[in-house]
């Protein structure tokens, strides 16, 4: 059978779907693209707050280990298509690309949405032909292997079918689950899908710090009082809670703790760069220096303002007195609220505000080299819909970029044998 006999069906376009439509197409196959909104490309065109972080510079290793355990799935799609073909990839299509802080890489106008029209330019310049809003009902089998896709009113025959639905994050852009109970049908397991990258609600109301920004701060992550992890960097405070690159890191762990009925406990380190001792030396210097001051006024120099009430209030302080006249004791617990700014976690934000899922298709039931599932022949699966899930930085749409070109390219070589 030749190659333009190949008949291929994606159903998802997203940053897989697109990226596994137009490789295959681009290997000689005629591709058939079902995406069930309007218009493909939603997600990618609000990613990174409009900018689309496309990938990170990270070394291979580094770049596995921010995937956790399931990391290494991903070792044999980055070994045929990584971020240096990605970058390739777009430069080749005319989308300059700059890095950031972290290794992040953005385009160079900044604009999510030509990362969008690229894709799909290079998608129907291919061949790909697109059937937008066409939701998918279920997958047809005949033989043992993939015959086809129906969608309800229609059917539409097929050798292969990619499966990148995508998770169930940003409902509204498309991505509202459809992919894990369309695998389901056909026998794979699904792990629980949950909320990663999301923000985290407080126990205490923190609405007055609504858009207070930390930088450069430490956060420890209890779990019933034990420290699971720690880091530095930064902080955001919303009017229910927190987000920010610290809080969406460590939020994944929060959310399965909170499922699991445990209490979750972050610590802000607000002064990491002083260890007790220097951040007493500190302390007792500004005292001495503006002592006529009243407390509240003193700490202005150490705390945002809207943080100034908190400390004394948690510190039991009367910022109305004169820092001169401070005990050591009211010192001591200055300090120790300093190091310590506890923030107890009650519940997360859903799906509609989480970055990405956790969760989706086992991955023991997808083999890494091609994306191909064990299951069933014929029936490839890419992006976010397995379970993998990994940090912010542009690291999960380079994965969803990787599965799908591979994905794609399995599917050509494979369809009519």
């Amino acid at each position: 059978m030749s190659k333009q006999h190949k008949k291929i069906i994606v159903i998802g376009g997203g940053a897989a779907g697109l990226m596994a439509a137009g490789q295959a197409a681009a290997d000689g196959a005629e591709v058939l693209l079902l995406e069930k909104m309007k218009r493909p490309g939603l997600k990618i065109g609000i990613s990174g707050k409009g900018r689309c972080n496309l990938t990170n510079i990270a070394e291979l290793s580094s770049f596995l280990e921010h995937f956790g355990q399931n990391g290494r799935f991903l070792r044999q799609p980055f070994n045929r298509f990584f971020a240096p073909e990605l970058i390739e990839f777009f430069a080749a299509r005319g989308l300059e690309v700059v890095t950031e802080r972290g290794g992040r890489v953005f385009p160079k106008s900044g604009k999510a949405l030509e990362v969008v029209r690229v894709l799909r330019r290079w998608a129907e310049d291919t061949g790909v032909r697109l059937v937008p809003a066409s939701p998918v009902k279920k997958l047809l089998v005949s033989g043992g292997r993939i015959s086809g896709v129906n969608c309800g009113a229609r059917q539409y025959p097929c050798e292969a079918a990619v499966l990148a639905t995508g998770g169930a994050s940003y409902p509204a852009t498309g991505s509202s689950g459809d992919g894990y109970r369309i695998a389901g049908l056909l026998g794979h397991r699904i792990i629980p899908p949950r909320p990663a990258l999301v923000p985290l609600e407080t126990q205490d109301n923190v609405a007055g710090l609504t858009g207070l920004h930390l930088r450069n701060i430490g956060l420890r992550l209890l779990i019933n009082d034990k420290r699971i992890r720690q880091d530095l960097g930064e902080l955001v405070f919303m009017k229910y809670g927190v987000s920010g690159p610290l809080v969406l890191s460590i939020s994944l762990i929060a959310v399965d703790a909170l499922l699991h009925g445990d209490r979750v406990t972050l610590i802000l380190d607000l002064k990491p760069g002083l260890d007790e001792q220097k951040l007493d030396a500190r302390l007792r210097r500004d005292f001495e220096k503006r002592c006529h001051e009243p407390l509240a006024s003193v700490l202005r120099g150490l705390l945002p303002r809207e943080l100034v009430a908190v400390a004394l209030r948690q510190a039991g302080l009367d910022g109305a007195k004169m820092a001169g006249i401070t005990t050591g004791k009211e010192r001591k617990k200055l300090r120790y609220w300093l190091k310590n700014f506890r923030l107890e976690i009650s519940r997360f934000r859903g799906f509609d505000e989480a970055i990405v899922t956790a969760g989706g298709v086992d991955l023991h039931q997808v083999d890494p080299r091609t994306m191909q599932s064990k299951l069933v022949p014929g029936l490839y699966i890419a992006g976010e819909l397995l379970d993998l899930q990994g940090d912010t930085g542009g690291y999960n749409l380079q994965a969803a970029f990787s599965t799908g070109w591979l994905a794609g390219r399995s599917a050509a070589e494979s369809a009519g044998k």
